[in-house]
């Protein structure tokens, strides 16, 4: 497979050139004002996909379920990009499950084929389809599930029994009941659900097309109200914004955790090694609609804007200010210029990913046994990942901050633990 690494290289070399040494506070307002954009960003592209949600219900039609997954992929540029604010921000961390939790077990909400199976001891609730019945039982109460609202979701079925399998909220919940399951393993195809599970009367497949439809508008709007209450605690006087701003030091931890866990035991582990030690397209992130290429891309552009102090809004205009990397730079301009380099090299081997996957070489093809090209395609961002990590890690010590620990995966770290 040929490799354009000149032209993706140049696509990132004008992000090359550090700023001027800035003081720690200005550079944690960069990081909150980017935080706030991204999630504002996030927040607006929910309210497109709300409007092409009701555009369907009112008008089921193949053009108007088209333009509600259209709208779907969309939000999911700017919201990928908020996920180097997880994992170092606890009220970022405590909220982030209700809006991004991954895998679900599809068949707690709607109808699925034979082949997924039915309950198991892990999981009681994996094929409970809420959308087909208005009571059953759950964890041993009787639930009157008549009405399918926000409450019903965010409150009763969200991770219920404590299991994390049971998402019943955010983007992967709409994506399965905009897409349906994706059956074609790793051969080329998404989910392939059809307009006529929304439609009304005789023209309903699958029946329950009504409480489908209220278990997507419910979903949509819980998700729209979310991200607002986000944008919110990132914006002057937030609560998000006040936990990195009032103490700087505290505030670099926590910008460098967030970097650190996401490259490494998340992105590199979880979401991609993960998948090519199994085989299996279940691993994907974004697996019915086959977007993954696409949140690997920008789960590592977050990374960068981060470190560079640049987010590029939806609209095209810029968020810039004092960056890490010039405070870095101050600290050892070595260490800087390695991490930005190692930084430019992920994005240059996601994009490679990403330019495969929209020319037809779809991320679960890749992940198919025996596929040495799609394997090495996603071992390259692995180990671009990992290397970046090491470079994150060297800029902790640089800055002399308190030591930081990174999420790990066991695909990095213990990789025969994956096979017990």
């Amino acid at each position: 497979m040929t490799r354009t690494v000149t032209s993706l290289a140049a696509l990132f070399a004008g992000l090359a050139a550090p700023a001027l040494a800035q003081d720690k506070a200005a550079v944690l307002e960069t990081y909150a004002d980017i935080a706030e954009a991204a999630y504002s960003d996030s927040h607006t592209t929910a309210t497109d996909l709300q409007a092409a949600v009701d555009a369907l219900l009112e008008d089921p039609s193949a053009e108007t379920l088209q333009a509600a997954r259209t709208a779907w992929l969309q939000a999911r540029v700017p919201y990928q990009q908020t996920e180097a604010f997880r994992f170092g921000n606890p009220i970022v961390d405590d909220w982030e499950g209700k809006v991004n939790a991954w895998p679900l077990d599809e068949g707690l909400i709607d109808y699925v084929d034979a082949s997924y199976g039915g309950p198991t001891d892990a999981n009681q609730a994996a094929a409970l389809n809420v959308v087909a019945n208005e009571t059953f039982t759950l964890a041993g109460e009787e639930v009157d599930a008549s009405e399918i609202d926000a409450d019903l979701l965010e409150n009763t079925l969200h991770e219920a029994d404590g299991v994390e399998a049971n998402v019943a909220t955010g983007y992967h919940a709409i994506e399965f009941l905009l897409w349906g399951q994706d059956l074609n393993g790793t051969e080329a195809g998404n989910g392939n659900r059809s307009w006529t599970d929304y439609a009304s009367g005789d023209d309903c497949t699958n029946g329950n097309c009504d409480r489908r439809g209220a278990y997507l508008k419910a979903a949509t709007d819980l998700l729209v109200s979310d991200l607002e209450w986000m944008a919110g605690q990132w914006a002057d006087g937030g609560e998000a914004r006040g936990a990195v701003t009032e103490n700087a030091d505290q505030g670099l931890v926590m910008m460098l955790t967030g970097m650190g866990s996401l490259s490494y035991g998340e992105q590199a582990g979880e979401r991609m090694k993960l998948g090519v030690m199994l085989n299996d397209p279940e691993e994907e992130h974004d697996c019915f609609s086959d977007n993954t290429h696409n949140s690997h891309f920008y789960d590592g552009m977050g990374i960068h804007n981060v470190y560079f102090g640049e987010y590029v809004r939806t609209d095209g205009s810029v968020v810039s200010g004092p960056s890490l990397s010039s405070l870095v730079a101050e600290a050892d301009a070595e260490v800087d210029a390695a991490l930005r380099q190692d930084l430019n090299q992920t994005m240059i081997e996601l994009a490679h990913i990403k330019t495969a996957a929209e020319a037809g070489y779809s991320y679960d093809m890749m992940l198919a046994r025996g596929n040495e090209d799609g394997e090495a395609l996603i071992m390259d961002a692995v180990d671009a990942l990992v290397e970046q990590t090491r470079s994150i890690e060297r800029a902790v010590s640089a800055l002399g901050v308190d030591q930081i620990g990174f999420e790990g995966s066991d695909s990095l770290d213990n990789p025969n633990a994956v096979f017990q």
